[in-house]
C-alpha cells in the first residue's frame, strides 16, 4: 500500500503533469488532423462518384466536423493556458473532453446515415463506425489509465443509443444468427468496451515508463546539481588551506591534504603570531563528505581564534572544545593536534586531543618514535580533561609527522593496511628530504601498495623538521 502511495505521489509531480499535458496537446493535434483527413477523404468520393446524396451529406458532416474542430482548439487554447500557467486542468474538464470525443461517431452515425443504406444495416455500414478505435487509441496519450476504459465505455454505450435510434433493436431469446445485423451491432459494442480495457493496460504501461523516464531525468538533474555544489564546496575548502609555506628560523614545515570525496573533515592550518612563534595545527572530523568538510571549517574558525599568543595550548583547546561540543550532534567528534615551535630553539610544545599516534623520527638514533594524545577528541565532552602539553626538543634533522589515520590505515586488495612500520621505512628513506619531498614519498608509497584500491578516508600529512 505505501509503495503504492509513493508511486501516485511520484506520479502528481509537476514533471508528470507537464508531461502529461504536452501528451494531450499532441493527441488533440492529432485528432483534428485525423477529423480533416477523413473529411477529405470524403470530398474525394463525392466528386468522384457525383451523387446528389453524397454531397448533402458532405455539407451536413462538414458542417458537423467544423464545430468538432473548433471545440478542439478551445480544449488546445486552455492545455496551452495550464502549462503556461503550470497548473492542471480540472478533474471534470478532462471527463468531459472524454465523453464529448468518444461520442462524436456515434453522433456521425445517428444523423449522417444515408436513407439508402437498409434499416437493419445503417448503424454497421456507416465508416464511422471504425472512429470508435481511433479515438479509444489515442486516449492511451492520456496518459492516464481510466481514459481509454471510460472511452470504450461511452464508445459502447453511444453505439449501441445511435444504433436504436436508427431502428436497431436487440434480440434476446431468438435463434438468430450472431452474423445477423442484430446480432452483429452488439457485438461491435463489445469489441469497442474491450478495446477500451485494452487501451487501459498499454497506458498503465506507457504511464508507468513515462513516469520512470521522468523520475530518471529528474535524479540526473539533482546529480548534476549536487555535483556542482561539491566542486564549489571543495574549491571553497581548498581556498581555506594554507597556500604559503611558512617561514620560520630553525625549521622547514609543509602540509598537504587531499579528501577522499569531493570534500573532507580533514585540515591542516598555521599561524605565525607577532614573536615569531608558529602554531601547525591538523585535525580530522568523524566521517568525511559535506557535513565533516562544514564541521571541519568550522573547527579551524574556532582555533584561529582562539589559539594566541597569550593563552597557552591548554586553555585554548579548553575553549575550542568547549564551542564544538554545542555544535557537534552526538556522536560526532573531531581530533585536534597543535604544535607551536619557536625560531631558533629546539623546543616545541604540542598537545594532542585524541589524535594519534603522533611520530617522531630522531636521527641521531635511527629510530620512530610515537606518541599518545594526552587528551579526549573534541566535542565528546562538555569539559576536557587533559594532561598537559608535552615539551619535545627537537635535533637537527628530527622529523615531527603529524598525520590523519587514512594514510596508514589504507588498504590493499587483500585488506591489508600500510601500517605505521612501513610509514617509519618511508621516512626513514627520506629522512635527508625536504618537508614536501617527504610527504610526496609517503603518497608514493601508500598509492603502490594500495595498488589501485578506492581511497576511503581523507590524507592529511603536516610534516615538521628540524634544521
Amino acid at each position: 500500500m505505501s509503495d503504492t502511495i509513493a508511486v501516485e505521489r511520484q506520479i502528481d509531480s509537476v514533471a508528470f503533469r507537464k508531461a502529461q499535458l504536452k501528451s494531450e496537446m499532441f493527441r488533440v493535434m492529432v485528432v483534428v488532423v485525423a477529423v480533416v483527413v477523413i473529411l477529405l477523404v470524403q470530398s474525394v468520393r463525392m466528386l468522384a462518384l457525383h451523387a446528389h446524396e453524397d454531397r448533402a451529406h458532405l455539407l451536413a458532416k462538414a458542417v458537423f466536423a467544423s464545430v468538432f474542430i473548433v471545440y478542439e482548439l478551445l480544449m488546445l487554447t486552455a492545455i496551452k493556458r495550464a502549462l503556461k500557467g503550470d497548473r492542471d486542468l480540472p478533474g471534470f474538464v478532462w471527463l468531459f473532453d472524454v465523453v464529448v470525443e468518444t461520442s462524436l461517431p456515434a453522433l456521425g452515425i445517428a444523423f449522417l446515415t444515408g436513407s439508402v443504406v437498409a434499416p437493419s444495416y445503417r448503424a454497421l455500414a456507416n465508416p464511422l463506425v471504425l472512429t470508435f478505435f481511433l479515438f479509444i487509441i489515442l486516449a492511451i496519450l492520456r496518459l492516464n489509465p481510466l481514459a481509454p476504459i471510460l472511452s470504450g465505455c461511452v464508445a459502447a454505450m453511444s453505439y449501441l443509443c445511435a444504433a436504436y435510434s436508427l431502428g436497431w433493436r436487440p434480440l434476446l431469446y431468438t435463434h438468430a444468427s450472431i452474423q445477423s445485423p442484430e446480432r452483429t451491432v452488439f457485438s461491435y459494442a463489445l469489441e469497442f468496451l474491450l478495446a477500451g480495457c485494452a487501451a487501459g493496460a498499454v497506458a498503465r504501461e506507457v504511464r508507468t515508463h513515462v513516469n520512470a523516464a521522468l523520475r530518471e531525468a529528474e535524479t540526473k538533474r539533482q546529480m548534476e546539481r549536487l555535483q556542482n555544489d561539491m566542486k564549489v564546496a571543495r574549491s571553497i575548502q581548498q581556498s581555506l588551506l594554507p597556500s604559503n609555506t611558512p617561514v620560520i628560523k630553525g625549521f622547514d614545515v609543509a602540509g598537504w591534504n587531499l579528501p577522499a570525496d569531493e570534500t573532507g573533515g580533514d585540515f591542516y592550518d598555521w599561524q605565525t603570531f607577532p614573536n615569531g612563534n608558529l602554531i601547525a595545527i591538523l585535525a580530522d572530523v568523524s566521517g568525511h563528505g559535506l557535513g565533516p568538510a562544514m564541521l571541519a571549517s568550522v573547527c579551524r574558525a574556532y582555533a584561529r581564534a582562539n589559539f594566541s599568543i597569550q593563552d597557552g595550548l591548554l586553555t585554548a583547546m579548553h575553549r575550542i572544545n568547549a564551542a564544538l561540543s554545542q555544535d557537534l550532534a552526538p556522536g560526532r567528534f573531531a581530533t585536534l593536534v597543535a604544535v607551536i615551535c619557536t625560531p631558533s630553539s629546539s623546543r616545541v610544545e604540542l598537545l594532542s586531543a585524541g589524535h594519534g599516534p603522533l611520530f617522531i623520527y630522531v636521527l641521531r638514533k635511527d629510530l620512530m618514535e610515537s606518541l599518545g594524545a594526552q587528551a579526549l577528541p573534541l566535542g565528546i565532552m562538555p569539559e576536557l580533561s587533559s594532561d598537559p602539553p608535552y615539551s619535545l626538543d627537537l635535533n637537527r634533522g628530527d622529523l615531527l609527522l603529524l598525520v590523519t589515520d587514512g594514510l596508514y590505515e589504507w588498504e590493499n586488495e587483500q585488506g591489508e593496511q600500510f601500517g605505521a612500520k612501513r610509514l617509519e621505512e618511508v621516512v626513514r628513506g627520506a629522512r635527508q628530504c625536504s618537508p614536501r619531498e617527504i610527504i610526496d614519498a609517503l603518497y608514493k608509497a601508500v598509492l603502490n601498495f594500495s595498488d589501485g584500491t578506492k581511497q576511503q578516508d581523507d590524507l592529511t600529512a603536516v610534516v615538521i623538521k628540524r634544521l
